[in-house]
């Protein structure tokens, strides 16, 4: 049995900023209604992929909570294989948790979009609403739009004429970027609100004319009523000019000494570096991903700067853990850290010089995505016995065939699955999969995307006792790359999926208008007009 600590005491080590790892291994939909202030979600799918980026020293300390505790159980035996110590988990869940009248909020990323709001309120971050951008276009204004988001996510829509400058990009980018457009308004936007503002107000410190922030993004341009444009391929960023470089790299070093980022030479990295084995570091480069996997230092995973600000507890769930940022001078990388400092991150870094620094003090760049692999997927990889795509399929037609078990993200699933194939998160897949195959001798068949979820289950499976399960080699990839015909929507499905929070314009008209609402109104505390107890900064 896993050891189990208290909601008081978990309390406790929470008010008092005890160095620990809160992770919630509910899915994301879950979280989303209702979990405990500064908890991380990593839904107990996701933990293999995940843990070693979040909580990359596995000597630190861990509480895990769910519900109730059992799932929380799973994903303490899961950590305890991939080598965490430390692993505690709430008893009675999240559950007991509230029943205490503990506090709880809802939404995703809470701490990011709720500094995001604070930035807008105290620093007067000035905003232009879907109707009055749209006049100014018709009126033929000269507007230069910057969308903040990823480059994947303007791609699939964008504010007509938008161009694609993901946040962490802006600060280095945008002499040369208004330099084609001098005296125009400059308009920032993303899907809603955060990356919006953060992005406005990088501009703002820049003393940038004629910067404003759309508010609420495609969400508000699409409640006026208006048409976004979709599949645009704008996305190329102008190589920094030598000017507009060294704009960037003072600005980056002005903001630096002003929030208090520590900017680290090549033998501090190194003696930093060395620390991890005993302590929590976070080694994070922030180029884009072209530039990462043409060279990085080794030990540095990739997470774009804007992201990193935007999802601040998906890329650090030790607060005051040491968190280092990189990129290939100072710009981005300390840009970046004087956010996680304004964010209340005590021990936060940048590397002087980047990985031009590193390269030229003779030390050797890593290439590739340098994904990290957990001995325990690659077990369980090697546990697994596969069936490929016609064998499947063979068996499908045969007088017995198999359960096929999709694995993979419910809207995967309703994108397109094997016909005939069932749902269950891996999450479950130990508490319910009873529900589906009682009998362990039955035919079991996981299947995923591309072949790299469905080992895991299978070899879970096995486990427990059912003697025929397998994986689909390749995923729905091969099946379908072999021409096979995939089903879509959400058949098959033992009960409504949770584990999808859709984001932006993705969400109903309702949901949307209640989100950004709700967004809006977490800097309400931080107004000049709120009354002391209700939190407004000091």
């Amino acid at each position: 049995m896993p050891r189990e600590i208290a909601a008081a005491t978990l309390a406790h080590l929470l008010e008092t900023g005890s160095t620990l790892a809160l992770i919630d291994v509910r899915e994301h939909g879950e979280y989303n209604l209702a979990h405990i202030p500064g908890a991380s979600s990593v839904p107990r799918r996701q933990l293999e992929a995940r843990m070693g980026r979040l909580v990359p020293f596995r000597g630190a300390q861990v509480v895990v909570c769910d519900d109730n505790g059992r799932r929380a159980a799973l994903a303490a035996a899961t950590l305890a294989r991939m080598g965490y110590t430390r692993v505690a988990v709430l008893e009675g869940g999240v559950n007991r948790w509230a029943s205490l009248d503990r506090p709880t909020e809802w939404g995703m990323n809470v701490p990011s979009k709720d500094f995001g709001e604070k930035v807008e309120v105290q620093h007067h971050v000035p905003t232009i609403d879907a109707d009055e951008l749209a006049r100014r276009q018709r009126r033929g204004d000269e507007l230069v739009i910057l969308d903040t988001r990823t480059p994947e996510e303007y791609r699939r829509f964008c504010i007509p004429g938008g161009r694609s400058a993901p946040g962490g990009e802006l600060a280095l980018r945008i002499h040369d970027i208004v330099s084609e457009r001098p005296g125009a308004t400059v308009v920032v936007n993303c899907a809603g609100r955060t990356r919006s503002i953060i992005g406005a107000r990088v501009l703002q410190r820049m003393a940038l004319p004629n910067v404003v922030s759309l508010r609420n993004g495609t969400s508000g341009w699409l409640l006026a009523g208006l048409e976004l444009e979709r599949g645009a391929g704008r996305v190329d960023l102008p190589a920094p000019s030598a000017e507009g470089r060294a704009r960037a790299e003072a600005f980056a070093r002005r903001v630096a000494a002003e929030d208090g980022v520590r900017m680290l030479a090549v033998s501090e990295l190194e003696a930093l570096k060395a620390r991890a084995s005993t302590e929590t570091v976070y080694l994070v480069d922030v180029r884009t991903r072209e530039e990462y996997e043409a060279g990085h230092i080794p030990g540095f995973s990739w997470f774009p700067g804007g992201q990193a600000v935007q999802r601040a507890d998906d890329t650090v769930a030790v607060r005051n853990g040491a968190v280092v940022f990189c990129c290939d001078g100072i710009a981005r990388a300390a840009v970046t850290a004087s956010w996680y400092r304004q964010m209340g991150f005590p021990n936060v870094h940048a590397v002087t010089g980047g990985t031009a620094a590193w390269a030229a003090a003779g030390r050797p760049l890593a290439a590739g995505a340098d994904e990290m692999i957990e001995p325990l997927v690659a077990e369980a990889g090697q546990r697994a016995p596969r069936v490929s795509a016609a064998e499947l399929a063979s068996s499908l037609a045969s007088g017995r065939p198999p359960l096929v078990l999709c694995v993979e993200a419910s809207d995967r699933f309703a994108a397109g699955h094997i016909p005939g194939a069932r749902w269950l998160s891996r999450s479950w897949l130990e508490l319910r999969i009873g529900e589906l195959a009682e009998d362990p001798a039955t035919p079991i068949v996981a299947t995923d995307d591309d072949g790299h979820e469905a080992p895991l289950a299978a070899a879970a499976l096995l486990e427990m006792g059912y003697v025929n399960a397998a994986a689909l080699a390749g995923g729905a990839a091969a099946w379908q790359r072999e021409g096979r015909p995939l089903e879509q929507g959400l058949t098959g499905v033992l009960r409504p999926p949770d584990d999808v929070v859709p984001a932006g314009p993705d969400r109903g008209t309702a949901d949307m208008i209640n989100y950004l609402r709700w967004e809006e109104r977490l800097g309400h505390k931080y107004s000049p007009a709120a009354e002391p107890h209700s939190g407004a900064a000091s």
